[in-house]
């Protein structure tokens, strides 16, 4: 360090221990989240490590970028003036402390979605309150703050040693003809680090997205440089010419009686047969978190959810049933207007210029309608969804109930089915009836006030092993059940009972490891999340108990109820009846991973495609239990070409209607 310039040694002394830090919070990462049961092969977790130095290197230095380009300056110097030596200090702390604060949410972040934070997370701006009060309440925010400081504090102490020591060092006289290679050399070097490649091209965030297994690319990924690239994104518009160019095959996978390429219509007049002897209720309810793999229905070893099993086995129930995305909000929005949420950073129930949605409950107008929730239907902003598109919606939320409110979340979910079916029941007309719960969520509360239900304690490898993190969140889906079985075994003693139809579904599921005992397909490909149970369970009314093996979507069931209950309406969405024989053939549920360049895809039976927005990375994966996750795009050309076309269809079309699914009058 002596014989080169005190800056030169000083930014190279800070970016050597920025590194060594940056490197243990990976580090700490990978520990913490990384799964013994499915682990990334050593091979890439070493590039993953290596590809993470690179972009830590390159934060290191977008930080130091100040000083490199201003500390030669002799007033400027952290050095030869005490006003800049503690200016100099300041900054390098505050920048310490920015990028500390960003590590920290994106370790709740990442507990909390298994994804590392990207500009999505400013969604929960929108609702400060309740977001802060959740972290709160889920997280140990006192201990992890004085953990904060006291960091921060041992970080001042040693940069402003570093700093005094270079300070102590005799300066370097350059000559003439050494300034002449000194400074360039050093830019070069400095530029060169930031660009990160030999290539034409430099490091950029996709470079980290190397490998199928997606913790590889979680361990690769600098959060703050992910962030600010997912920052970036536009808001979603359509392109009617893209629109146009799928319309054929939209229009026909939708049924379009009467298409029309010129005009893009996507209206369907819907008459479906009378099915049932009178019109019967519906109650269709969010199961929050309600993954599949954590039900007794797909062979939880746990046995979590006896009751729902039981319905389960004596319902309709579709076995490869999935939300379009992961997430609360924009799972009330494609079930509500049966369009897939495709707004790249918040979601589209925040979007005020797609607030207005034609949805087919609109043409349920023989049923009185109600929609619950817990909490505020402020969330999310699902208020302007919900009572803008609902004519004579009853909305019940917080401030509606009698029950005390439990946490951030409102109410506990069994006292909002004790709430709801205390409206129900004095009913008299037939109603469609929404039930939101959110109780199965951090910060995994149980009220006191349980009506018998008893926790469990097992063993952290036996949980584990199943697909849970935690004693807290294995009780908390316990609940779930409970709570279910209350409100199903309450509602049978009313008269209403017999003439409804329930409808329960998973808002989204857990992205993660799936468990030993459920398809790896969903682990290796990121389904966990999306992969939920759909039971439609009336046995009064619906027949015989079955299993479906066809795809479903969320999409679908607002159109499907429409038709069960023999309603004609009139449909502008993406959602088709389950139960119309008409698309058994060509059965599909789309899906999409928000964010820059969103990787969207198509689920059949036995395939999974998906790709990047912009075309590339297609690639074509068996459903089956193989754990090798091949890309079989070039091996089964005419289903990718397929599958590839329809996907991109759904995108576009969906792209198009999102700003054009105006209510009719």
């Amino acid at each position: 360090m002596t014989r080169i310039p005190r800056l030169i040694g000083f930014i190279v002394a800070i970016s050597l221990l920025t590194l060594a830090i940056l490197f243990g919070l990976r580090l700490i990462f990978w520990f913490i989240f990384n799964n013994p049961a499915d682990p990334v092969p050593t091979g890439d977790l070493l590039y993953s490590f290596y590809l993470g130095t690179k972009f830590d290197l390159r934060l290191t230095l977008y930080v130091l970028i100040p000083l490199f380009v201003l500390g030669w300056i002799k007033p400027f110097s952290p050095f030869n003036n005490r006003i800049a030596h503690y200016c100099w200090l300041g900054y390098l702390v505050l920048a310490a402390s920015a990028v500390l604060v960003f590590y920290l949410v994106d370790f709740g972040h990442y507990a909390y979605l298994h994804k590392r934070v990207d500009a999505t997370v400013l969604r929960f701006l929108a609702n400060f309150q309740t977001s802060m009060t959740m972290a709160w309440q889920s997280y140990a925010i006192i201990p992890w703050s004085m953990l904060f400081i006291f960091l921060i504090a041992l970080d001042a102490w040693v940069v402003n040693r570093l700093m005094r020591y270079f300070t102590n060092l005799q300066p370097i006289p350059l000559k003439k003809r050494h300034k002449l290679w000194v400074a360039p050399l050093s830019f070069f070097v400095f530029v060169f680090a930031m660009f990160g490649k030999f290539s034409w091209y430099p490091l950029r965030w996709s470079d980290a997205f190397f490998s199928t297994h997606a913790y590889a690319a979680a361990v690769a990924s600098n959060p703050v440089l992910y962030f600010a690239n997912t920052i970036k994104n536009k808001e979603i518009t359509f392109d009617r010419e893209k629109t146009a160019q799928y319309y054929d095959l939209i229009s026909r996978y939708l049924g379009v009686t009467e298409p029309n390429k010129n005009t893009l219509n996507f209206r369907r007049t819907v008459n479906p047969p009378a099915r049932l002897d009178q019109t019967p209720n519906i109650v269709m309810i969010y199961l929050e978190s309600f993954a599949g793999y954590k039900t007794g229905a797909f062979d939880n070893p746990l046995d979590p959810t006896p009751y729902f099993d039981k319905l389960h086995a004596n319902g309709i129930a579709f076995r490869h049933f999935y939300t379009p995305h992961a997430g609360t909000a924009r799972s009330v929005f494609a079930g509500i207007t049966s369009l897939p949420d495709i707004e790249p950073n918040k979601t589209s129930s925040r979007n005020p210029l797609v607030v207005e949605q034609h949805t087919v409950i609109r043409h349920l107008t023989n049923h009185e309608k109600f929609y619950f929730i817990g909490g505020s239907a402020n969330w999310g902003n699902i208020r302007g969804i919900l009572s803008h598109n609902i004519p004579g919606l009853h909305l019940y939320e917080e401030g509606s109930y009698d029950s005390p409110r439990m946490d951030v979340w409102g109410i506990s979910d069994l006292h909002l089915f004790e709430e709801a079916n205390r409206v129900l029941r004095t009913k008299e007309k037939p109603f469609f009836a929404i039930i939101q719960t959110a109780g199965n969520h951090r910060p995994y509360n149980i009220p006191e006030d349980t009506r018998g239900f008893e926790r469990k304690q097992v063993d952290k490898k036996l949980l584990k092993k199943a697909g849970f993190i935690s004693n807290d969140e294995f009780n908390s889906f316990r609940f779930m059940d409970h709570s279910i079985a209350f409100f199903m075994e309450t509602a049978r003693k009313e008269k209403y009972f017999d003439n409804t139809i329930f409808v329960f579904f998973g808002d989204h599921g857990i992205t993660g490891y799936a468990g030993e005992h459920s398809q790896s397909y969903l682990t290796q490909l990121e389904l966990s999340g999306l992969h939920t149970p759909l039971l439609f369970y009336a046995p009064k009314l619906l027949g015989k108990p079955r299993i479906i093996q066809r795809v479903a979507s969320e999409v679908d069931i607002i159109p499907t109820l429409a038709s069960l209950t023999g309603t004609p309406h009139i449909n502008t969405t993406m959602g088709r009846d389950l139960f119309d024989p008409q698309f058994d053939d060509n059965r599909y549920a789309f899906t999409i991973l928000h964010g820059k360049n969103a990787r969207i895809g198509l689920l059949s039976e036995t395939f999974f495609f998906r790709s990047l927005e912009d075309g590339s990375n297609p690639e074509l994966f068996a459903l089956d239990n193989s754990s090798e996750r091949i890309n079989l795009f070039d091996k089964h050309p005419e289903i990718a070409q397929q599958m590839q076309q329809l996907c991109f269809g759904i995108y576009e079309t969906t792209k198009y209607m999102l700003h054009n699914n105006k209510i009719e009058q």
